[in-house]
């Protein structure tokens, strides 16, 4: 037994904990900044002041992680971010495609105790800083959960709070609220009628019981659910966060009246309930009871703070190009009205670029406090800009580039800022590519990969001439379009096979990109027509045009549903079919038609279906692309941009292989090898179900062998992009194999990257 007499006064249990950078915030901006950190060698303590990880992505909040590929719904084609949250995304469609985010709680938390170099403190809040000028010395946080109060010490210090509660208490400077518009001239500053802030969301799960089930309202519901302007829009079943739209708060202060906001959606969400269940107008409801409401609302927009650079909305509108660019974003800029759920206005107004943009690491830590590194929603950015950059998978990249940042001020004693004026900026984009972080324009150039000066065989390169005719037939009910990767030089001529349902017009455009490694297919460079008559038609297609270099063209079929066109069972990494969708969930009606004075452009959308649809329709090219070359596995491009940039084996080859042979020995101690995880699919985290647990693109099974044969690793089952190889015993060899199998009869073997080390 313990027993202590009474005392004037005790103290709390203290810790101290020291790292080389303390993150503190875990959402997936901070898991992603403390993994990549703890990789890359240095010793990281997470700070989370909530019993998971995961943030908004949460079991507490449920909101799905999504970011440059927007639902699929815009034009950013195989545009999901890579890294981290690429593996993490992987990771959970694997384990978890029924959305469950329970699962994502538990994956979450998998992956960060599975670093050795991550000391994690979860259910522990900031609430005091020390510092000497301008270099942040420690922070005071406390456990109520245990208790103790812990004292933290790094050189290096990462708010990813989303409410800055770091930047806050340092000094840092910051902004809250919109720019008006003559401060960086963005069309898009709102007004004060529309709202300076965006506010918070809660949601609530429902479930069918098999059983009549009642509901009794508590006192504070919302009683009259006409104040809600939109109220016809809800039913009974959509629950979740297909209710984003359920918001509050953006007249208040986000930071300090959130208690008040969350009472206040409470409110709204208990009478929402009480309307579905009691107003007779949803009797489909009458066996539906509430299985969870959050209880901590998901915040969007409170505190952003100011680094060397603040990105503004027409850097994401013209794709402007940042010499320190170390992340993208592509999610629209998307604003909210102030008033939220109680608005008479749309819930969201969203306007895309035609492409990605890019981040600059200017915009990842503060101009005034020295050792602070910035990530998550808090980055330094406009308000106009902030609504494309807030969104989660985007954050996580940003923290992607701070972890590796970190990692090399840590080895040469720097303050973030440093690394632009020591020339540092190469090296920080170099090491970000090597794992898997895409910058648009940026190619990976590494002395230290053996692959560079190896010579490179393969079993077979497929030597692509489109598809053959099979006899499937999808109707041109919509504009439909299929993406092929040409060389330079003579566009070559296409055979496509056409079934007229009676006699009818057919309409074809050839159009490309106006801006390299993009994807909006906006100059059109021939067109074509036929007056066709009833019945089957084999059409060859010779629009007489030539490309300057090469690039995906667009093969576009104008909308008549008395036109069928054959398509294809089999898929290949590179190559798409997309269509002139209307996706409302992102504000895509087909065509972006933005007001006047806007400063937003106007395209049309062309987008995939996605899988079990989304089919290549069967065309025929008449002079075959040598797109899918061996050698594409070290140019430095992990994904398709303005070719596949990846080896694809022939779809007949028995046994694909790569082979790897150097003059002399080489010694191999690391292996890395990037597959194909489709990155135009978004893999939804939460309530969206996915149809499959593993891209089709994805090689299974491989096996690497050395110089006499014999296999030295081999792996089954693999559903990962990047597969790390890290041998026990470093290998001497002459020459590496990689065996590939083909993914299915209908899908041939494919990788983007290797690279020895």
């Amino acid at each position: 037994m313990k027993k202590e007499e009474s005392t004037i006064k005790r103290d709390l249990h203290r810790v101290s904990v020291e790292g080389d950078l303390i993150v503190v915030g875990g959402g997936l901006s901070g898991i992603c900044t403390a993994i990549t950190a703890a990789r890359a060698g240095i010793n990281v303590i997470l700070v989370q002041d909530r019993p998971v990880l995961g943030g908004n992505s949460s079991s507490e909040v449920r909101l799905w992680i999504l970011g440059a590929t927007s639902h699929m719904g815009n034009n950013n084609r195989w545009a999901r971010e890579g890294g981290v949250i690429d593996e993490i995304l992987v990771e959970n469609t694997y384990r978890n495609p029924e959305g469950n985010p329970v699962i994502l709680d538990m994956l979450l938390l998998d992956k960060v105790t599975r670093e050795s170099n991550i000391t994690l403190l979860l259910n522990t809040a900031v609430y005091d800083i020390e510092k000497d000028d301008e270099v942040i010395r420690l922070l005071k946080a406390f456990c109520s959960q245990n208790s103790t109060e812990y004292i933290l010490r790094a050189p290096l210090y990462c708010d990813a709070s989303g409410d800055g509660i770091v930047g806050f208490l340092s000094g840092a400077a910051f902004r809250m609220g919109a720019e008006r518009k003559e401060e960086f001239g963005e069309e898009m500053a709102p007004t004060a009628e529309y709202g300076e802030l965006l506010g918070h969301s809660l949601y609530f799960y429902s479930k069918d019981t098999g059983k009549p089930v009642k509901f009794i309202p508590p006192a504070f519901a919302l009683a009259d659910i006409t104040q809600i302007p939109r109220y016809r829009n809800f039913n009974a079943a959509e629950h979740g966060c297909k209710l984003w739209w359920v918001e509050y708060g953006g007249r208040l202060d986000t930071v300090h009246d959130t208690e008040k906001i969350k009472w206040e959606l409470w409110k709204v969400i208990y009478g929402v309930w009480n309307y579905i269940k009691n107003s007779g107008e949803f009797p489909e409801a009458e066996n539906l009871t509430l299985e969870w409401v959050g209880t901590i609302p998901g915040k969007r927009e409170s505190r952003r703070f100011e680094g060397d650079y603040i990105l503004r909305q027409q850097d994401l509108i013209e794709q402007r190009l940042f010499d320190d660019a170390v992340a993208y974003g592509g999610w629209s800029i998307d604003l909210h009205p102030a008033d939220g759920v109680f608005s008479e206005k749309p819930g969201c107004n969203q306007w895309h670029s035609k492409g990605i943009f890019h981040i600059p690491y200017r915009c990842l830590y503060s101009r005034n406090i020295r050792n602070l590194f910035l990530t998550g929603r808090i980055i330094s950015v406009s308000h106009v800009a902030f609504g494309a950059t807030r969104v989660m998978a985007t954050s996580a990249y940003v923290g992607q580039a701070v972890g590796m940042a970190a990692k090399i001020c840590t080895e040469n004693k720097l303050y973030p800022r440093d690394i632009l004026n020591k020339g540092l900026m190469a090296k920080l984009q170099r090491e970000l590519i090597k794992n898997g972080q895409f910058i648009p324009g940026l190619m990976l150039e590494d002395d230290t990969d053996l692959v560079q000066n190896a010579k490179i065989l393969a079993s077979s390169e497929c030597s692509f001439r489109g598809f053959s005719h099979e006899d499937n037939w999808m109707t041109l009910d919509i504009s439909s379009a299929q993406m092929f990767p040409l060389t330079a030089g003579q566009v070559p001529s296409f055979s496509l096979h056409v079934n007229a349902l009676k006699d009818a017009e057919f309409e074809t455009e050839l159009r490309i990109c106006s801006r390299k490694g993009y994807f909006t297919p906006d100059v059109t460079l021939s067109s074509l027509q036929f007056d066709l008559r009833a019945g089957m038609h084999v059409l060859k297609l010779d629009f007489n045009v030539s490309l300057d270099d090469g690039a995906y063209i667009f093969l576009i079929f104008r909308k008549n549903a008395d036109i069928q066109l054959a398509f294809t069972g089999k898929r290949m990494t590179g190559i798409l079919s997309v269509f002139n969708l209307v996706n409302k969930a992102v504000s895509n009606y087909g065509k972006q038609s933005p007001p006047e004075g806007s400063g937003v452009d106007e395209f049309e959308f062309w987008c995939p279906r996605r899988r079990p649809l989304g089919e290549n329709f069967a065309i025929e090219i008449n002079s075959a692309q040598d797109v899918f070359k061996a050698a594409n596995v070290r140019n430095g491009i992990d994904r398709p941009v303005s070719q596949p940039n990846a080896w694809v084996a022939d779809f007949t080859d028995p046994s694909p292989m790569l082979c790897f042979e150097w003059t002399e020995p080489k010694k191999v101690s690391i292996i890395d090898i990037f597959f194909d995880t489709d990155f135009d699919h978004p893999m939804e985290s939460v309530l969206m179900t996915h149809p499959e647990n593993v891209m089709p693109f994805c090689v299974r099974n491989y096996r690497i062998k050395d110089d006499k044969g014999n296999i030295v690793f081999e792996k089954r089952g693999n559903y990962q992009s990047r597969n790390r190889i890290e041998l026990s015993t470093p290998l001497v060899t002459r020459k590496l194999l990689i065996e590939a199998d083909h993914p299915s009869e209908n899908v041939p073997a494919a990788i983007f990257a290797v690279r020895c080390y």
